[in-house]
């Protein structure tokens, strides 16, 4: 017999996936311009014009055998070492290419990274509304998801953590800019859970780690985003080239251990088997070298901003109530029905919008906005219409 678990997970797709393929049956039946799917999180700007430019020039320039064959199990180093220089630059933390691995994205990043640290026993505490799968790779790498939710505004509520973070707390997995909020956390909340996370690592007795999923660094609409690195010492950063330069379908990322770590290069390691156990070594080796040359570079998100602007203006125009997002691309909106009814009612007006409560949370929808402004223009109408029935 197969492994049941393994079975409901491949069965039983996330709520953004199921959304996502309703969305495109949908369209199928009634034609894509009738339906306003805003489930996915899928950049929709192209990529920088440097993005094509490195591709080209390694096709001409590179051998073959070289460009496209295995690199070293973390990476080019290289490449690890561009990916070191570059975050030492920004963060002012010297990281050495040594703790640097690149990988298939932030998920790999993310199940890499879990592996390594989990023990039997050990928790991971996540703020609550958080990315769904987090918990699906906390409990593939044996442990548990425990939930801290943020504040009314969604920032961190350290009391909370203070509360929720305990012996069995192996780390805290953070992400800002955030998905689905949009929020953005400042410095004075990074130096608070800092004091927090050495203050509870002293009562432990051991380190307890700090988990930066930082798919969404680069987007921002003036939001200044601090490195947790310079913070914490104990931090592991995931990151992808997903969003910055919109290369989601390409799979490719990295992990760096913070050389202040406790335990440094044992992390790295176990993090190197993790990979090698789930089977993530050697990421897409061209992509490896064209984002070692697109470091720091974005698509174009002056679009994300036109996007948010006009949706969030409209929305709060028509009564909806959300927090107005700093970064990322999703607009986290307070349910004003029983969030099922909610979205029933959404989707006969062929507007798809993910529910709350796979996110940690209940009574909110996300939308996310990394769709064609026309799209968005097609779609306030049915918004109103909506609001309308709602609110009257």
């Amino acid at each position: 017999m197969v492994n049941e678990r393994m079975k409901g997970l491949g069965t039983e797709r996330s709520a953004i996936r199921e959304l996502f393929e309703y969305g495109n049956a949908r369209a199928k039946e009634i034609g894509r311009e009738k339906v306003f799917d805003f489930s996915l999180g899928n950049p929709n700007v192209p990529a920088p014009q440097k993005v094509k430019e490195e591709i080209l020039r390694l096709l001409e320039e590179v051998p073959a055998e070289t460009l496209h064959g295995y690199t070293s199990a973390p990476g080019d180093f290289s490449v690890r070492r561009s990916v070191a220089e570059f975050l030492t630059k920004e963060s002012g933390v010297n990281v050495p290419a040594e703790l640097v691995y690149m990988t298939c994205g932030a998920a790999a990043s993310l199940t890499a990274t879990l592996h390594a640290l989990c023990n039997e026993g050990d928790e991971f505490v996540a703020i609550a509304p958080y990315f769904p799968e987090y918990k699906v790779f906390a409990e593939g790498a044996g442990g548990t998801l425990v939930s801290a939710r943020a504040k009314d505004d969604f920032h961190l509520d350290i009391d909370e953590l203070d509360r929720v973070i305990g012996k069995r707390t192996k780390a805290v997995l953070l992400n800002s800019p955030n998905n689905p909020t949009g929020v953005v956390y400042g410095a004075e909340e990074w130096t608070a859970l800092s004091a927090l996370l050495a203050r509870k690592s002293e009562e432990k007795g051991e380190a307890i780690y700090l988990i930066s999923d930082e798919p969404y660094r680069e987007l921002t609409y003036g939001a200044a985003v601090p490195y947790p690195m310079a913070f914490y010492p104990n931090t592991v950063v995931c990151y992808s080239f997903s969003k910055s330069l919109s290369l989601a379908g390409e799979r490719i990322g990295y992990v760096a251990v913070s050389p202040r770590a406790q335990n440094a290069e044992d992390v790295f390691a176990a993090i190197c088997g993790a990979g090698r156990s789930l089977g993530f070594v050697c990421a897409p080796a061209l992509f490896q070298r064209v984002a070692a040359a697109c470091l720091g570079l974005t698509s174009d998100q002056s679009v994300y901003k036109t996007n948010r602007d006009l949706l969030y203006g409209a929305l709060t125009s028509y009564g909806f109530s959300c927090v107005e997002p700093q970064g990322a691309f999703y607009l986290f909106v307070k349910s004003p029905l029983p969030t099922a009814e909610f979205c029933k009612k959404a989707r006969e007006k062929e507007l798809l919008l993910v529910p709350s409560d796979s996110f940690g949370i209940e009574g909110y929808v996300r939308i996310s906005y990394c769709v064609s402004t026309e799209m968005i223009e097609r779609s306030l109408p049915a918004f109103e219409a909506l609001a309308k029935e709602i609110f009257v």
